[in-house]
């Protein structure tokens, strides 16, 4: 495998997670009934936008074309995981708990990323270790929500 080739891998896959954030804040913010949950989802979607962008510009620079969103299949799993899991709770606690295991779930994929990838490109580790973080700091974010109703 080239070296093209394996930066497109590495970015698909930082792409992707960061669809899959965006995607999960979409389907469920329309669940959301707390106005200080709803801002915060908010902000957590800009910064995976604008990590969507840095990976989309880099796609551009290197003339990479095959950066992919995830496919149809993985979208509506996603939907249908949000609505089951929102169907009979849409209680505050229920969404910040499905949003921390979405988010947990991000955290373990950027570390098997990040290995899986070793020595691709040090812009991608860049971008990885913003989205790792972002993921962390998301983590701590919605740990209070879990105390309200």
């Amino acid at each position: 495998m080239d070296k093209k080739e394996k930066e497109t891998l590495y970015l698909n896959a930082i792409y992707q997670n960061t669809r899959t954030a965006i995607q999960s804040i979409e389907d469920i913010i329309l669940k959301v009934q707390d106005n200080d949950m709803i801002s915060e989802l908010s902000k957590q979607q800009d910064e995976y936008s604008c990590l969507a962008k840095e990976c989309e510009n880099f796609a551009k620079a290197e003339n990479i074309q095959d950066i992919k969103d995830n496919n149809w299949i993985e979208k509506a799993r996603l939907w249908t995981s949000v609505n089951l899991g929102t169907m009979m709770d849409k209680s505050t606690r229920n969404i910040a708990e499905m949003m921390l295991f979405g988010t947990f779930m991000g955290v373990i994929t950027c570390i098997k990323d990040k290995n899986d990838h070793k020595d691709v490109s040090s812009e991608l580790d860049e971008i990885l270790d913003k989205l790792t973080q972002y993921e962390k700091n998301n983590i701590e974010k919605l740990i209070p929500f879990l105390t309200k109703a």
